[in-house]
């Protein structure tokens, strides 16, 4: 199995701005009163998808439906996941003003793109005993060694996670991830907020993880299938430096790709341990992460759907 693509899905937003129903529990957004917020966050998308089609990343841009009144479809892998096999995943989502973000033309839309859609498992029916998993948001997926990485939180749910795994026969290493807010440690509500998983390496906070079996069974999974672990701070998870996501560019070469405030919160030690793994890139997605509470891994959701025969 393929742990990079060179595919991505990413939804241009139309009616972006800060989503009252996700703050409850994301403590990364922040309402700092952005004029014009919805220009701002489609210039940045905008700016985002040339950064990465100029290394030769295929890039398949869908545009939302302004009537849907969706604030952060820009965020698409919460509810979507593609699997090489042909099997989509469709999650439960917590905000049920982003619920409305599964639209079934953006598979559609996918398949006209040369891709097979084999079989959809749906796991949205969960949200009638508010019971949620957002996609590969909740989920950290190391698709080579078939591991699933999910900190618990409201938005993702242990039963719900051991039912994912047997679908797509993925082993569970389950933790919870915590942020300090208002003195007090609260758990972080989406796992690729504090870790991302590469080929060979892993940027992940351990810090955020106080109990120590937790951490210490994290670190032997990472560390028994080879992983370099690249340790980042809390300061550095606030800046959005464990959302970062590994894909293929032009000729087969590696990027991490991140926002201008991750690679900016990195010291020169961790830059120079990414790049003996690969290339850093990055784009300013300043608007999209204060009021959206979400970064660059967030906005890119993988394709790793077989080719249409």
């Amino acid at each position: 199995m393929k742990q990079v693509t060179n595919t991505i899905v990413m939804i241009r937003p139309v009616k972006f701005r800060m989503n009252e129903q996700t703050a409850v529990n994301n403590y990364y957004q922040e309402d700092k009163g952005i004029v014009d917020a919805n220009t701002k966050a489609q210039q940045e998308f905008d700016g985002f998808v040339n950064v990465l089609k100029e290394v030769g990343v295929q890039v398949i841009v869908i545009n939302d439906d302004p009537k849907n009144d969706t604030p952060d479809s820009i965020f698409p892998n919460n509810w979507v996941s593609f699997h090489e096999n042909g099997d989509v995943g469709l999650y439960p989502m917590f905000a049920i003003n982003r619920r409305r973000e599964r639209r079934p033309e953006i598979l559609d839309l996918i398949e006209t793109s040369g891709f097979e859609i084999k079989n959809i498992i749906d796991y949205t029916e969960a949200e009638d005993e508010e019971v949620f998993l957002e996609g590969t948001g909740s989920l950290v997926l190391d698709r080579t060694n078939k591991k699933a990485y999910c900190a618990l939180s409201a938005r993702a749910d242990e039963e719900l996670l051991i039912e994912f795994c047997e679908d797509f026969e993925y082993t569970p290493v389950i933790f919870t991830a915590y942020q300090t807010v208002d003195a007090k440690r609260l758990p972080i509500y989406h796992t690729n907020v504090m870790m991302g998983i590469a080929e060979t390496f892993v940027v992940v906070c351990l810090d955020c993880i106080d109990d120590k079996k937790e951490r210490k069974n994290l670190v032997n999974h990472l560390k028994n299938d080879g992983k370099e672990i690249i340790s980042i701070t809390e300061d550095q998870v606030n800046s959005f430096a464990g959302n970062m996501l590994q894909v293929a560019g032009s000729g087969d070469k590696r990027y991490l790709v991140m926002s201008l405030a991750a690679f900016k919160s990195l010291t020169k030690e961790q830059v120079n341990k990414i790049e003996k793994h690969c290339a850093i890139l990055y784009s300013d997605l300043t608007t999209i992460e204060t009021l959206g509470g979400g970064s660059a891994r967030c906005m890119m959701a993988e394709v790793f759907l077989p080719a249409n025969k």
